[in-house]
This record gives C-alpha cells, sequence and structure tokens, in this order.
C-alpha cells in the first residue's frame, strides 16, 4: 500500500493515461478523486474503484476555469481532507502545423495544457500546506523536451516542464514535491487520426511499440509515494528509449 493514507487529485481521468493513474493509485491505498470534464466517463471510473473497496469521488473539473479547480479542490477536502497528492494529467493534442496554425487552436492548447497545470498548481498548494507537504506530478510529454510534434503542443509540453522547476524550487522548503513525467507515444485516444501508421511509430522507437497507459501510471505512483522523496524538479521521461536517439 504505497499511497496509504493519501489523497490524490487527478485531472483528465476519465480515462486513458488518468483513469489508469486513478485506478492504480486506489489499488496502493489512496483516497482518488477524478477530475474532468467527461463527468459521467469519470464517474464510472469512480464507481468501478468504490465497487473494488477503494475510495473514489468524481468532479467536474474543466482545467482552464480557477473557479472549477476551486470547487474540486473544495469537494476533495470536504470528502477526504486535505490533498496530499496532485496529477496535472489533464492535456489535448491540436494537429495543426505553423502555416495553418490557428488561433483558436494554440489558444485551446495552451489553455488546457498550460494554463491547466498553473491553475491545478495554484488552487491545490494551499491544501498540501495545510497538509504538511504533498506530491505535485505534471504531466508534461517528451515534446516538452525534443522537437516532435506540433508547435502549439511543444510550446505547452515545454511550458510544464519548466513551470515545474521554477514551482519545485518555490516549495521544496515546505515539503512540497513537484516533477514533471515525460511520455513518448502513448496508447491511448490521443493517437486516433495521427498522420503517421502504427508501423512508421514502431520503426521509430527503440523499444519498437507504443507504450500502455499503465505504464506511465507506474511512474505516477513512484513519484506520488515517499520512494521519491529526494526527487524534486526532475523529469522523468518514459518513451521506450526514443529521446536518447
Amino acid at each position: 500500500m504505497r499511497l496509504k493514507g493519501k489523497i490524490a487529485l487527478i485531472s483528465g481521468a476519465a480515462r486513458g493515461m488518468g483513469a489508469s493513474e486513478a485506478r492504480l493509485f486506489a489499488s496502493e491505498g489512496a483516497s482518488v478523486v477524478l477530475g474532468d470534464v467527461l463527468h459521467q466517463q469519470a464517474q464510472a471510473v469512480a464507481d468501478e474503484i468504490n465497487n473494488s473497496d477503494g475510495h473514489a469521488l468524481a468532479v467536474t473539473l474543466d482545467v482552464t476555469s480557477e473557479q472549477s479547480w476551486r470547487n474540486a479542490v473544495n469537494a476533495a477536502e470536504q470528502r477526504f481532507g486535505n490533498i496530499s497528492v496532485l496529477v496535472n494529467n489533464a492535456g489535448i493534442l491540436v494537429r495543426e502545423e505553423l502555416e495553418e496554425g490557428t488561433d483558436p487552436g494554440w489558444d485551446s492548447t495552451m489553455n488546457v495544457n498550460a494554463k491547466g497545470v498553473y491553475l491545478g498548481m495554484k488552487q491545490t498548494v494551499p491544501s498540501m500546506l495545510r497538509a504538511g507537504g504533498g506530491s505535485i506530478i505534471n504531466i508534461s510529454s517528451i515534446s516538452g523536451i525534443v522537437s516532435l510534434g506540433y508547435p502549439a503542443y511543444n510550446a505547452s509540453k515545454g511550458a510544464v516542464r519548466l513551470l515545474t522547476k521554477n514551482v519545485a524550487i518555490r516549495y521544496a522548503d515546505k515539503n512540497i514535491r513537484v516533477n514533471s513525467i515525460h511520455p513518448g507515444v502513448i496508447n491511448t485516444a490521443m493517437m486516433d487520426g495521427d498522420t503517421r501508421s502504427d508501423e512508421d511509430w514502431d520503426r521509430m522507437i527503440p523499444l519498437g511499440r507504443f507504450a500502455e497507459a499503465i505504464e506511465v501510471a507506474y511512474g505516477a505512483l513512484f513519484l506520488a509515494s515517499e520512494e521519491s522523496s529526494f526527487m524534486t524538479g526532475s523529469e522523468l521521461v518514459i518513451d521506450g528509449g526514443f529521446t536518447a536517439q
């Protein structure tokens, strides 16, 4: 029970990596709050956890809205207590190259992927301070390290990478650790409609396959647990060797 007694808030938890993180955290003893705009899907995952003797609550969460974050944090505190783990998992991908880029595409990507992480930390840190500390895990991407992807996505994930380091240093003396995870190509709905075939991706990835969402969730579990107690401002890359080339 690596997270026994911990209270975790996960954004984008209705499906994909967020849902995998929620199930895994609950199985390791955490009380889990699943935040997502897809409330019915998040509720279904929460029901699954509760029916398996876990503890979960689904809340409607629009990560671009500060008030929505306030509501989610308040709901978590009222149900379980002060938050000790935050996973900023929600993200979107808009497939627009530079010359065809649109203002809505850029703005929506930055609002969800970067502003959403900023607001999540802003609204959750006070709860962690009341708890005496905590662990924040920001899901960036290898696109925040290398130029794989589209301009807005790269910019947003790069912003998450450095925002993580800024907040990590700011709150290190408050026992709040802040780290980022940088997944490579993951077998989730985000890859639907990609311009490259699965075979093309497999040839580009040294391990020769996509990652499964649970493989990223195990990285998040490590950073949420006391096993990573001397890590803050760090980058955990989970990419099958892609960025090592």
